[in-house]
């Protein structure tokens, strides 16, 4: 029986040997890279047609495609990231996550902002300075139910 584990590994696989980018990839089965890449790790469940374009993209075996529909099972390490690049979005929560937190409330209310109902894009900015990265998130408000 094939595991999300299993499919991921098929997929990073057929990634490298074909040459193909994330964009690329999204693109071609009509989703955001962002999306696609965390969905690919497991982290989101495709639906039924974005699946089959995934594994007919990347040749991958028709099984796939029912494995990447199921549902997701949201594990991550939950230590301090050692990888850099992780570990400074880590950092921005820690310092920044206070002041978002208070920014939103006061802009919205007591509440959150939706991981579920959510777009997120990373581009690249030319600046004199060396190119910056450009992460933008947008999340549906959810306010607090009072009892």
């Amino acid at each position: 029986m094939m595991t999300k584990e299993d499919v991921t590994l098929m997929i990073l696989s057929a990634k490298k040997q074909a040459g193909m980018t994330w964009e690329g990839i999204a693109e071609a089965i009509g989703m955001s890279p962002v999306w696609t890449h965390s969905a690919c790790m497991g982290m989101n469940a495709f639906p039924k047609d974005k699946a089959e374009a995934l594994v007919s993209a990347m040749g991958l075996p028709q099984e796939a495609a029912s494995v990447l529909n199921e549902p997701p099972t949201k594990v991550w390490e939950q230590s301090v990231p050692t990888d850099p690049c992780i570990y400074r979005f880590y950092e921005i929560v820690g310092v920044y996550g206070p002041t978002l937190k208070a920014l939103v409330e006061e802009k919205f209310g007591t509440g959150i902002m939706s991981a579920i109902d959510f777009d997120m894009s990373v581009t690249r900015v030319p600046h004199e300075k060396g190119d910056r990265v450009k992460v933008e998130m947008s999340g549906k408000y959810l306010a607090y139910n009072s009892w």
